[in-house]
């Protein structure tokens, strides 16, 4: 496995300053955040290390350049948008930018990027396969024509009260993923597997490494911290965000040991990308920097 970060966390560094702060703490890869210029409405989204508007071929070997001269590999292209909001026009600028995405990856020869199915949250599980199937028909075509893998995140984006009640994000468990490959049966369609996220819905995260051994095309690296009394006091079928907490990889409640055994036996040699979402460390810069460090320490013990 290549450890990376996933930039998202360094939201004001430039594509030079992330690629040389990841160089100098010892990380093989980075995954690129490359969502359109403009404000998100949400933490860790709209962050813009590559911009593809009017990218060109220059461009494209000035980030590749840079990059290799560091050591390090771009190891996706990542937008993580909504792509079957219930907003026709949000969808469209979603499935118009992944689609973009799919070109700039190709003409790298990056060849993956790491992005969300996205869900309509108050539709069912399966009037959202059928919109899914009718949206993402043609942008799998479109990646299995540049032979790039799109590599979904498991994260059930329903963590908030206007994520609620049914999420953002489909692709939240195995049994939405047989379906999903079934629906669309494609090499180039996988996981960018995050095992946080079964933690969240208090299933096995393990187990998943071993039947979709051929579907994780990317790795995301982040823990989270379940408090059971706050889980009492409120249940868990209210929104997650009253009764956990993103963590550092090791202060959490994700067996990390455990993880990369597993993924060593399956012989997965991809990319494994932290991601950090710790408020702890979020006062500063400073503190940024010294949860990214933290966690890479933390990692080099497995991967």
């Amino acid at each position: 496995m290549k450890l990376g970060l996933l930039s998202a966390i360094l939201p004001d560094n430039t594509f030079e300053q992330v690629f040389d702060y990841a160089a100098d703490v010892g990380f093989k890869c980075v995954e690129v955040c490359c969502w359109p210029k403009g404000k998100a409405a949400r933490r860790y989204a709209g962050v813009t290390h590559i911009d593809i508007t009017d990218i060109t071929r220059e461009k494209m070997d000035y980030y590749l350049n840079y990059a290799a001269n560091k050591g390090l590999a771009i190891s996706s292209l990542a937008y993580y948008p909504n792509p079957l909001d219930s907003d026709l026009e949000a969808r469209e600028i979603a499935v118009n930018h992944i689609m973009a995405l799919i070109d700039v990856s190709a003409q790298m020869g990056i060849n993956m990027l790491t992005t969300f199915i996205g869900k309509d949250k108050n539709k069912t599980v399966e009037e959202n396969l059928e919109i899914y199937k009718e949206v993402w028909t043609p942008i799998i075509k479109h990646a299995e024509n540049n032979k790039v893998k799109i590599g979904i995140e498991n994260c059930p984006m329903y963590f908030t009260k206007d994520e609620y009640p049914g999420g953002n994000n489909l692709a939240s468990t195995p049994a939405i993923w047989r379906k999903m490959f079934e629906l669309i049966p494609s090499d180039y369609l996988g996981l960018n597997y995050d095992p946080s996220h079964p933690c969240l819905l208090m299933a096995d995260y393990i187990k998943p490494v071993y039947e979709f051994k051929d579907k994780i095309f990317h790795m995301h690296i982040k823990d989270l911290m379940v408090y059971q009394d706050k889980l009492d006091e409120y249940g868990v079928m209210s929104y997650p965000s009253l009764w956990h907490a993103p963590k550092l990889p090791g202060l959490g409640d994700v067996d990390f040991a455990a993880l990369c055994s597993a993924l060593n036996e399956i012989g997965y040699k991809g990319y494994a990308c932290i991601e950090i979402e710790d408020r702890a460390f979020e006062g500063s810069e400073e503190d940024v920097k010294r949860g990214i460090e933290q966690s890479y320490r933390y990692m080099r013990q497995f991967v």
